[in-house]
């Protein structure tokens, strides 16, 4: 069994509740508040030998990484970050050293988009090291942003190049808290997902919440600079679609939203590409040399069983 065809049968089989707007599916749960409102939850693990070699990155990339991935998942509801909780499991032959790096790279980016570090709790084991970070948000006006509710017709737009995560930028990217909450002031965002499982892995995400298609058009997807750097036997194009770990937004907005996006370029930092649409048929296809086909949604998955 797959990942996500495990979320599939939990989703099945977990009762819809008065408290939560929005369960398991997308980037972050979605909880009304007692006094209004609403919060946002999101959690992730990173695990030692499938996330990160720890003696390659170091504990204070891994550290910054565990609590960015999360930041992201707050970014793709275009939400603001409040708390979060920490959970690891420390290698019972690790020195203090690797504890307190640890935190400490958790520390810096979460000073930076100013989230408190409230508790959470520490364990010592036989195995290699597992953090796993539990974030709150709020969402920010109109609402959260979810991966439903892109419509046939709208632009897809991505906010950066993608490929070649693994040379690093995969420990070392800043989450686009900034960037999404621009975005929602200045245009309807229909739909929204960080690209963590690879290009086209995430816009099929987008398309079975919205139930619609999408077609990408080659020669617009964003290729990172660090692709080149690979030298292996993949296409620049395959990295680009399948490698995941990129931490950019891929978005649905209107096309005349879309087309001001693109002509304007108002968010500082970023330049945005117009890589495809949304259609009323379902499934997804790579427009290529005059030719369309059926692009499957590769890129990352764990597996098990």
């Amino acid at each position: 069994m797959g990942e996500f065809e495990y979320i599939d049968w939990l989703r099945k089989r977990t009762p819809a509740d008065d408290r939560v707007l929005v369960g398991p599916g997308d980037d972050c749960a979605v909880l009304k508040a007692l006094a209004g409102g609403a919060w946002l939850v999101t959690t992730d693990m990173l695990l030692e030998g499938t996330h990160f070699v720890l003696a390659d990155a170091g504990p204070r990339r891994v550290g910054r990484k565990a609590m960015a991935v999360n930041l992201s998942d707050i970014a793709a509801m275009a939400g603001r970050p409040v708390a979060a909780a920490i959970s690891v499991g420390l290698p019972r032959n690790a020195d203090s050293k690797l504890a307190e790096e640890l935190y400490l790279g958790m520390r810096e980016i979460a000073d930076e988009f100013k989230t408190a570090i409230i508790g959470g709790d520490t364990n010592a084991w036989d195995g290699g090291l597992a953090i796993s970070v539990t974030l709150l948000g709020e969402p920010t006006p109109p609402g959260p942003v979810l991966r439903q509710g892109a419509r046939p017709g709208d632009w897809l737009l991505i906010t950066g190049g993608l490929g070649g995560s693994l040379l690093g930028r995969h420990l070392d990217f800043t989450p686009r808290i900034r960037e999404a909450q621009k975005l929602h002031q200045i245009v309807d965002l229909h739909a929204m997902i960080d690209v963590s499982d690879g290009l086209a892995g995430d816009v099929h995400h987008l398309c079975e919440e919205s139930r619609c298609g999408a077609v990408l058009r080659a020669d617009a997807i964003p290729v990172h600079p660090d692709v080149s750097r690979l030298h292996d036997q993949r296409s620049l194009l395959d990295h680009a679609l399948n490698d995941g770990e990129d931490f950019e937004l891929a978005f649905a907005v209107a096309p005349a939203d879309g087309e001001r996006l693109m002509r304007t370029q108002p968010v500082d930092g970023i330049v945005m590409s117009h890589v495809g649409a949304f259609i009323a048929e379902g499934g997804m296809w790579l427009e290529q040399g005059g030719r369309r086909d059926i692009l499957p949604p590769r890129g990352y998955v764990h597996s098990f069983g």
